[in-house]
């Protein structure tokens, strides 16, 4: 019996979904869903904030001069990398036409409906076989009143999570009388010409999105809480301890120190969201942490229920590989995944493990160095090859490099050799 598959979103994760579903005809048929009117997701950049022509939120959170933090050598899908005559850290307009030339490769845009919202997904049964009943709507029709529904044996769910700004509650936030941003409607660095930005969140994006600024900024505050940042910064750009509350022209910090602010900009992540999910499915986001989700893909309750993508801090699309090869081995009957009841254990102690070594509540889908266990585990568990070690030991690479230069790290320039060997090119 051929198992119809919904797949929600068409971004990386989704595109890499249909891939695997569509060379499997006999086994599966795919149908991806797409609000705008292309593949990309967050990779498909736009000037535009706030509400798109359909009055849906923008989803993207790209800028203007990004480039990719990670090396091209380590970022594409297994069996299609990118073009080997662009640099290592490529811009995102790259990424794109990347995903793009990867949809037209494997004629995965016959398999979506685009400029299609999904709803509401609703199970039609309480046992692990479920299938489900997706409601959906055309956002591009002048009447936004078209709608549709399909039933599915199994969803997959790809809509990303760098589309819902986490905005943290700060004392006196409503008085501040400065520009208060996050970084999801960020777009170029003009605006900040001669101002004073505190940028709140030291992680990856604060980083990049402050280095851009740089240039034009008078100052520049990097407040965090996380160890501080070794490499050498531009010299207007210097670090606090986080935000204890802001007065209306200044930021005062958790050491005391108060300083005056034209910009707070707001680096601090993304909430997980499923609008679409019905109460029936039984999920649960606290503290952005997603209940019950076994190896952070499937859930526990409705095995036929699946997520991709959801775990931060990794390489993404070999990892969105994995995932999708995962969870096909598990609706073909490939992998025999265990009862409920283990895997809702098998969750908890990779959660309380997490607790135990000091991180927070919200970092139970943080990866890191876990990544690479995590993915080889997915790997034996369903029975397919591993990603090669030569992308863990140049990502690990990249890493360092960065935690050195954060200004330079983005010159050089990778070739991966071998199934575990990679090269530094000679850029000079």
């Amino acid at each position: 019996m051929v198992l119809r598959v919904c797949v929600i979103g068409c971004g990386a994760a989704g595109l890499g979904a249909l891939r695997h579903l569509s060379a499997r005809p006999e086994t599966f048929q795919g149908v991806g869903f797409e609000m705008a009117a292309e593949v990309g997701g967050t990779w498909r950049y736009t000037d535009n904030v706030g509400t798109d022509k359909n009055g849906l939120p923008i989803h993207t959170s790209m800028y203007k001069n990004l480039r990719t933090n990670i090396p091209k050598e380590v970022m594409g899908f297994p069996g299609y990398p990118l073009p080997s005559h662009l640099p290592s850290f490529c811009d995102h307009k790259d990424v794109l036409q990347y995903l793009e030339e990867y949809a037209d490769h494997f004629d995965l845009r016959k398999l979506i409906k685009f400029n299609t919202k999904v709803e509401s997904v609703t199970p039609l049964s309480s046992h692990s076989k479920t299938a489900w009943r997706v409601d959906y709507s055309f956002v591009n029709s002048s009447t936004n009143t078209e709608t549709g529904s399909s039933v599915f044996d199994a969803v997959i769910v790809c809509n990303g999570h760098y589309s819902v700004p986490l905005v943290p509650e700060l004392e006196g936030m409503n008085e501040f009388r400065g520009t208060i941003i996050h970084s999801h409607d960020y777009r170029d660095p003009e605006k900040f010409q001669n101002k004073v930005v505190v940028c709140l969140g030291g992680a990856a994006s604060g980083q990049d999105i402050c280095l851009d600024i740089a240039p034009v900024a008078k100052k520049i505050i990097i407040s965090h809480d996380r160890p501080r940042i070794a490499s050498p910064l531009p010299v207007n750009v210097f670090q606090q301890v986080g935000i204890a509350r802001l007065t209306p022209n200044s930021v005062i910090y958790k050491n005391g120190t108060e300083e005056e602010a034209d910009v707070l900009l707001l680096c601090t992540g993304y909430r997980y969201s499923f609008p679409f999910l019905t109460e029936e499915c039984q999920l649960k986001i606290s503290g952005e942490r997603i209940t019950p989700l076994y190896k952070h893909i499937i859930h526990t309750k409705f095995y036929t229920l699946s997520f991709i993508g959801m775990c931060k801090i990794i390489c993404p699309f070999p990892q969105f590989d994995n995932q999708v090869k995962f969870v096909l081995s598990s609706l073909d009957g490939t992998q025999k995944l265990p009862s409920t009841e283990d895997m809702d254990h098998d969750t908890e102690s990779d959660y309380q493990k997490r607790l135990s070594e000091g991180l927070p509540h919200r970092y139970a889908h943080f990866m890191g160095p876990r990544q690479w266990e995590y993915n080889d585990e997915l790997a034996r568990l369903a029975g397919f090859e591993p990603i090669p070690k030569a992308i863990q030991m140049l990502y690990n690479e990249v890493h360092r490099t960065r935690v050195q230069d954060l200004s330079n790290y983005k010159t050089k320039q990778y070739r991966i050799t071998g199934e575990a060997t990679y090269e530094i090119l000679d850029t000079e």
